[in-house]
């Protein structure tokens, strides 16, 4: 099946996640993505021992790798000639480097009018708009790292989210000007914050806080990310797994109740009794869990309809009969490795073709391109001798196993 973006071009010049988040969805909407990258690559395809991350094969299959240098004059040709024949240029340059190497929309719309442009950046228009930010950054900025805390120290989340909610605007507003045959140059230019992106994403916290700040007369935060509800967390069960409970209503409560063999206690009937008595019902709770397997609590919990889930090691998540039947993933190979990626959720929209393609190794294609382009050989000899693009050398050794092998071996 084709997706809704086949025989759409898309450049990329990403680095680390939110631009090549992006492209790999309008990759699985169907469009062809060449990823531009310098010499040396992206930063993903040197993060784990030496070689491609986690991030970089999840996020970069099934696109062409293009290496030009930029900053070289032919280099620049070569990315100027790429812009002519693409539909979509999408990129998390700062706004200096974008400037410098004449990736803007005013560079790119001066060679194909009507060209659709996103830039992913770390502040939208303001005082900090030539600011570079990251996730991390976006995060504390935001209000969402105040409330995570290590230790009782500010931390970050973990994953990503930031960059990949960018990522995802990103593909929404490329999306909403290809929808519109008669796009205006500011409809087409889609500049995108990381900053702004976060604040959408802190809404509803933002406004919660503000609603209790009326309402109370101080800026009261949740307690704890389960919201202070008691029953509303993860809890261990007999045989050491941990079970994920969801009690919002007093209709959750009771049904929890029965599943556990718990009678009723009129005294924790309503959610403003449990708030009150919240040690009480949280030992409640851990005891019943503690109290039972995990296999024997879950068929309970399945059975009287309260919401519920295993709480997953990363090794252990594909392994669920929800993520297998039918498959949510694509079995691909990289160097030496198989791996299953997650693939975009919307199959209506999506395309079949290319999934188990793998990432592309740095400059794989770039000579493929540029015969695609009319290039003559000789010129393709002339710009890899003087280093305004470069190929792929197949025989690296991604991750050092190569080499340890042979040391081992010795």
């Amino acid at each position: 099946m084709k997706g809704v973006l086949a025989g759409r071009t898309v450049l990329e010049l990403g680095s680390m996640i939110a631009a090549p988040f992006a492209t790999h969805i309008l990759q699985q909407l169907g469009a062809r993505v060449i990823k531009i990258e310098p010499p040396g690559g992206e930063t993903t395809r040197k993060l784990v021992r030496g070689g491609p991350s986690g991030t970089y094969i999840a996020y970069n299959r099934g696109k062409n790798s293009i290496c030009l240098n930029l900053q070289t004059k032919d280099g620049a040709l070569v990315f100027r000639d790429l812009v002519a024949s693409a539909d979509i240029v999408l990129h998390n340059l700062s706004p200096g480097a974008a400037r410098k190497m004449k990736v803007t929309f005013e560079d790119c719309e001066a060679i194909r009018p009507g060209i659709v442009f996103c830039h992913i950046k770390g502040y939208g228009p303001g005082p900090q708009s030539e600011e570079i930010a990251s996730n991390p950054i976006a995060e504390a900025a935001t209000g969402v790292m105040f409330n995570n805390r290590s230790a009782g120290k500010p931390s970050r989340l973990g994953p990503s989210y930031h960059d990949q909610f960018a990522g995802c605007y990103a593909v929404i507003g490329v999306l909403s000007a290809l929808l519109d045959p008669d796009a205006s140059p500011e409809r087409r230019n889609i500049e995108l914050g990381l900053y702004e992106t976060g604040l959408h994403i802190a809404a509803r916290e933002l406004v919660g806080v503000q609603l209790k700040s009326q309402i109370t007369g101080k800026p009261e935060q949740e307690p704890s990310p389960e919201f202070s509800m008691p029953g509303y967390g993860a809890y261990e069960t007999s045989d050491g797994r941990w079970i994920y409970l969801v009690m919002l209503t007093d209709e959750h409560w009771r049904k929890f109740c029965l599943a556990a063999g718990l009678s009723l206690d009129p005294e924790l009937a309503s959610l403003r009794q449990r708030r009150k008595h919240r040690p009480v019902v949280e030992d409640i709770v851990s005891q019943a869990v503690r109290g039972s397997s995990y296999s024997a609590l879950s068929t309970a919990l399945a059975a009287a309809g309260v919401g519920f889930t295993e709480v997953l090691s990363g090794d252990k998540v594909l392994d669920a009969q929800q993520a297998r039947n039918p498959p949510k993933y694509t079995n691909l190979s990289f160097a030496s490795f198989m791996f299953d990626a997650p693939d975009f959720p919307v199959s209506a929209a999506s395309s079949n073709e290319g999934r188990e393609m793998s990432p592309p190794l740095l400059g794989e294609h770039t000579v493929t391109l540029l015969r695609q382009s009319g290039y003559p050989e000789d010129e393709i000899d002339r710009l890899l001798e003087i280093g305004a693009i470069n190929g792929a050398s197949e025989g690296d050794d991604l991750w050092n196993t190569k080499t340890e092998k042979l040391v081992l071996a010795r």
